[in-house]
This record gives structure tokens, C-alpha cells and sequence, in this order.
């Protein structure tokens, strides 16, 4: 019989007997037996190991008054943990059939031209309804990308006041949106 087998056997059987602290070394033993066991079976799978190990931990804790005394401990302990990989990996499969991959399919979120054209008229029209110290800054910086420096530079006014209209601007057309609704 080999180590490990012996050593987590004998564990289990004075575990059954009433022996805690044999118990705790026991799961803590088993854990790691586990962990060994589904590393080399889920290597396409590591970040679900963990919490396959937690499950097989639980279901052997309520499930140990079904061991038999007279067979193999790895036989039990294997037999449960096959049948649990199988059913995480038939949730997987299942779960992976009904979600497709969106990475080839940017085109479904691509927004349309006509969609485009209508949402820079919808925000040049409220745009339209700042003053120029608010709307030239969040034009240039939040619209057309610039820094606050080039825009500091192309409208004459301080980086500061920059900041300041950009911050205004955009709460005078949240107002406006909010009162719209």
C-alpha cells in the first residue's frame, strides 16, 4: 500500500472513530492529494481547481459514512472526484455552448454612421447652448481629444480656466439633460 494511501486511510478510520484532530489533518492532507490530482486533469481549467477541491472537501464530509472500511480510500476519494470533474466540465460545456466569443465581433457593437453623424449633431446642439469660455474648452478637450494646454493656448485663456469651464460646462449640461427628462 503505498504512503500516501495509508497515511490519509489511517487518518479517515480513526476520523470515523470520533478523532478531530485526526480529521482536520486529514482534510487538510486530502486537500492537497486533491489539488495534486485535478492540477494534472484540469491544466486547460487552473482557476476552476480550487474551487473543485472546496466541493470535493464538502461532498467527502457529508458523504465519509459511505466509505467503506474494507476497500482503498484513494478508490473512494478518486471515484468522487471523476464524477465531479465530469459534471463541472459538463456545466462548463453547457455554459460555453450558450455564450458565443465576442472578440470577431466588434462589428455588432460598431455604431452605424447614421448613429454617428446624429449623436456629434445632438451634442453640437447642446453644446451650442454654452457659453463660449465653457463650450470652446470641452469642445476642443473632451470633443476633439487636445490637452488642456493646446486648448490654453488656442483660446488665450489659463490652463486653469480651462479646467474650470470644462468642469462647469459639463455640469451646466448635465443640468440640462436632467431637466430635459
Amino acid at each position: 500500500m503505498p504512503l500516501i494511501e495509508e497515511r490519509l486511510r489511517s487518518l479517515m478510520l480513526r476520523s470515523l472513530a470520533g478523532d478531530a484532530s485526526s480529521y482536520h489533518i486529514f482534510l487538510r492532507e486530502l486537500a492537497t492529494h486533491l489539488r495534486s490530482f485535478l492540477r494534472k486533469r484540469m491544466a486547460r481549467l487552473p482557476e476552476e481547481v480550487e474551487d473543485l477541491v472546496q466541493e470535493l472537501l464538502l461532498v467527502m464530509h457529508i458523504q465519509r459514512h459511505t466509505y467503506d472500511k474494507n476497500l482503498p480510500l484513494k478508490v473512494w476519494v478518486h471515484s468522487i472526484a471523476r464524477y465531479k470533474l465530469i459534471d463541472l466540465l459538463r456545466r462548463r460545456s453547457r455554459s460555453d455552448a450558450l455564450n458565443d466569443v465576442l472578440d470577431d465581433c466588434e462589428e455588432l457593437f460598431a455604431p452605424s454612421e447614421g448613429e454617428v453623424v446624429e449623436s456629434q449633431h445632438d451634442i453640437a446642439k447642446l453644446l451650442e447652448q454654452l457659453p463660449d469660455r465653457q463650450r470652446l474648452p470641452i469642445q476642443y478637450v473632451k470633443v476633439e481629444g487636445a490637452s488642456v494646454a493646446d486648448t490654453a493656448a488656442r483660446t488665450g485663456i489659463s490652463v486653469s480656466a480651462v479646467k474650470v469651464g470644462i468642469h462647469r460646462g459639463l455640469k451646466a449640461l448635465a443640468a440640462k439633460i436632467v431637466n430635459r427628462r
